[in-house]
């Protein structure tokens, strides 16, 4: 004897009819007695399920969108808004107290500036020293015409980020005199710090970090140059980093060695 097919996709509305239907197909029926109750509440959920789906796939209105939304729930969805959707009760909402003590936490935990960086995290940052134009630490106050003004430990800071390109350049004119008799020509000195050489070192300790430390290879270098107007060919930043690279090849050298003398090597290819 064939055992009756249980699941079967249904071609009608959800109604009282559908019974019958169920029972001619199934041989169970909506009764109880051949199902316990835990298998009979999935079975009927399930028959139920597929025929509103079949019944919005029927109608031309609904979307893929709105299928997808269906089945396939957005991850950060509440269960208490789930519970509610289903017409029940969430029975895991915290006490007064427990959510008083959890938003206390979650206070204490959180770092004071809602994310913003404070002065003191600018470590590199030029400081400039503002005293007051007219007033200093001993002076009477000007308001009461009393008390008497001091300098407070922690002045008050203001931080202001200016946009400028990762390398600047000055052109020095030094002045040439030229005697018209003997033709002698005469030049101030160059400033300090200034001789024959075009590129210093920070302008290497720049090239290089930006290549080989943050991705920004020597053509991209060479393009924001252009726009800026600093022009620097990538063949010349290669020259110069190339140049530098013998600085610290003693390190390099000494590294290799560290490595070679170790019991485990790790690699981690990742950019």
């Amino acid at each position: 004897m064939a055992t009756p097919c249980t699941f079967w996709k249904p071609s009608w509305t959800r109604s009282a009819s559908a019974a019958p239907a169920i029972t001619r197909r199934t041989g169970y029926g909506w009764g109880r007695a051949s199902l316990a109750e835990e298998d009979y509440r999935k079975v009927k959920g399930r028959v139920e399920a597929l025929s509103y789906l079949t019944d919005l796939v029927a109608d031309q209105e609904t979307t893929i969108g709105d299928l997808r939304e269906l089945l396939f729930p957005a991850a950060t969805e509440k269960t208490e808004a789930v519970l509610k959707n289903a017409g029940l009760q969430g029975t895991s909402k915290p006490t007064e107290n427990q959510a008083g003590s959890k938003t206390g936490e979650q206070q204490k935990a959180r770092a004071p500036g809602h994310g913003r960086n404070g002065a003191a995290d600018y470590h590199q940052a030029r400081r400039v020293v503002i005293l007051h134009a007219t007033l200093k630490s001993g002076d009477r106050c000007p308001g009461c015409l009393k008390g008497k003004l001091y300098e407070q430990q922690e002045p008050r800071r203001l931080v202001r980020i200016v946009g400028q390109a990762p390398l600047s350049a000055t052109v020095y004119e030094l002045q040439r005199l030229r005697c018209n008799l003997c033709g002698e020509v005469y030049s101030p000195e160059e400033p300090e710090g200034v001789g024959e050489e075009q590129y210093d070192e920070r302008a290497v300790a720049m090239i290089a970090p930006l290549k080989y430390g943050t991705g920004v290879p020597f053509y991209r270098q060479e393009q924001l140059g252009n726009h800026l107007g600093i022009p620097l060919p990538a063949s010349t930043q290669w020259e110069i980093v190339e140049e530098a690279a013998e600085l610290i090849k003693p390190a390099r050298d000494e590294l290799i060695r560290e490595a070679a003398r170790g019991e485990v090597l790790h690699n981690d290819d990742t950019p």
